[in-house]
């Protein structure tokens, strides 16, 4: 077969037709030798590349660096070879233990520490009582160097035999239900504890301000006695009608009961106050 004259032909003659199938084979095949060829440098560039810096390394490790003298100069060093000392001084701590908070108690039972005024007002103060749901009101308050005057039967004798300096009263009342509760100053605890174990006869009940007269001669109350410190504080409940209390009038012991604590929180939060003044003192430091 022939493209027009004087073209190509081929096999002999020029008449044979080519192996097209032969021809694609074979130009592939150059092809895929030319693209190994490529792959081939660039494999060997690459690893040549390498064994230079793998050289350059070793080298530095080696101490064949001009920049370090048998170590890298960038390494840290080992955990050995830090200072065991610093410039930094080691903290102190003082073998001495603290002294103690001030006891409340001991500022309420000597004269000598106890200088906190003595009045109405730091006993019993406001013009009522809250304790729970119950108000009292506040009635008629008394303070006196007469300590005999404000006592009923033999207490007069007792508080005046145990160095008695004064007494302060104060009278609540609710419902027809009074309380008198009145506090005896001593200079020491060990007078207070005495005449509160002594206790015979009763405070004597205040009137005014309010409330009727109370407990008069005669009728019978409701009588109660005991100590705090240097303090002995005595309380008489009773009817402002003038009825005896028995033990199923449970009011007359709820508002005697809630006057003595009142008064006993009182007595030491008055202890309170001088301790924390004490503890916070410059000469205390």
């Amino acid at each position: 077969m022939s493209f027009g004259q004087g073209g190509p032909s081929w096999g002999p003659g020029g008449t044979q037709t080519p192996d097209w199938a032969a021809l694609a084979d074979e130009s592939a095949a150059r092809s895929r030798r030319k693209k190994w060829l490529l792959i081939g440098g660039g494999v060997l560039a690459t690893a040549a590349v390498g064994a230079v810096v793998a050289t350059a390394v070793i080298s530095i490790n080696n101490g064949n660096s001009s920049t370090g003298s048998g170590k890298n100069a960038s390494e840290l060093p080992a955990p050995t070879d830090l200072p065991d000392n610093t410039a930094e001084p080691e903290p102190s701590f003082s073998s001495v233990a603290p002294p103690p908070p001030p006891d409340p108690k001991d500022y309420i039972s000597d004269v000598r520490k106890d200088k906190a005024p003595i009045t109405v007002d730091a006993f019993f103060p406001g013009k009522k009582l809250t304790m729970g749901d119950r108000v009292y009101i506040k009635g008629a308050t008394q303070q006196t160097t007469n300590c005999a005057a404000t006592t009923k039967d033999a207490l007069g004798s007792i508080l005046v035999n145990n160095g008695c300096d004064q007494v302060i009263r104060a009278t609540y009342s609710k419902d027809g239900v009074a309380v008198t509760i009145g506090v005896a100053v001593f200079e020491t605890e060990a007078q207070a504890k005495k005449a509160a174990q002594q206790s015979s006869g009763s405070v004597a009940a205040l009137s005014g301000a309010g409330v009727p007269a109370f407990c008069s001669a005669g009728s019978v109350c409701r009588r109660t006695a005991n100590f705090y410190g240097r303090y002995a504080y005595f309380a008489i409940s009773g009817f402002t009608s003038g009825k005896d209390v028995t033990k199923a009038d449970k009011n007359v012991f709820t508002i005697g009961n809630d006057l003595t604590n009142f008064t006993f929180r009182q007595i030491h939060h008055r202890g309170e106050l001088q301790a924390s003044a004490a503890a916070t003192a410059p000469d205390s430091l």
